[in-house]
């Protein structure tokens, strides 16, 4: 039987700090769709509103010359125009072997403080399935408490968008919270790459990270191989 992962996709179209649009960044999910599919994981899309979710327009500007993002526009549409409101997936980590979140700017809108993600991801961690989230979306790990309590990310080692990346973005005081800053207080050992705009994941037990839009690809192997795929 093919493994099954749930993708939570933001639902936050606008930066409510600098009035930006944003949404979920491009190569975050196209490139680890590509992978994933490719090796016949079967994938199930879920937003907080459900429906149609936003894609943060520079990315698709960035990566119009990337021929994975460009056929996933063009063939994937379906995949984030018709997404499953994730509250209906409570319940049901044990449907499942991992759940996935694509960064962007947007999880820092809604998903970071999202009752339901924070439950959904706390189920399927003690259901002992595969967490895994890039650049911007360890944001939503924000809010997970498992262990009585304890943050999800205590003792762990993870990765994600940096603060150097965001000052470098120039989106310092146009955030909620510097994600690296934010997880390292949570009690997270927080590595990255030699240098911004690297490829990094880290692989933590069931817990895997990528620190930014350069990981998807190696964010999706990694994925695939803890999948035994």
């Amino acid at each position: 039987m093919a493994p099954k992962v749930l993708v939570v996709l933001t639902s936050a179209d606008t930066n409510t700090i600098n009035g930006a649009k944003t949404g979920w960044y491009l190569p975050e999910f196209a490139h680890p769709y590509e992978v994933l599919s490719s090796k016949g994981v079967d994938i199930t899309v879920a937003s907080p509103k459900g429906g149609a979710t936003p894609i943060d327009p520079s990315s698709i500007d960035a990566f119009k010359d990337d021929p994975v993002c460009s056929s996933f526009l063009s063939s994937k549409q379906s995949t984030y125009t018709t997404t499953t409101p994730l509250k209906d997936f409570l319940g049901h980590a044990g449907e499942f072997d991992a759940v996935l979140y694509p960064g962007g700017h947007g999880p820092l809108f809604d998903l970071a403080t999202d009752d339901a993600s924070a439950r959904l991801i706390a189920e399927f961690w003690d259901a002992g399935k595969i967490v895994g989230a890039i650049c911007h979306g360890p944001a939503v790990f924000r809010a997970v408490k498992v262990q009585g309590g304890q943050p999800l990310v205590k003792g762990k080692t993870i990765t994600g968008f940096t603060d150097e990346e965001e000052e470098l973005v120039g989106l310092t005081n146009a955030v909620p919270f510097l994600l690296e800053k934010e997880l390292k207080a949570q009690g997270a050992t927080f590595e990255k790459a030699d240098k911004a705009w690297g490829s990094k994941v880290v692989v933590d037990g069931k817990l895997i990270t990528g620190q930014n839009p350069a990981s998807g690809t190696d964010f999706g192997e990694a994925v695939a191989k803890a999948l035994g795929v």
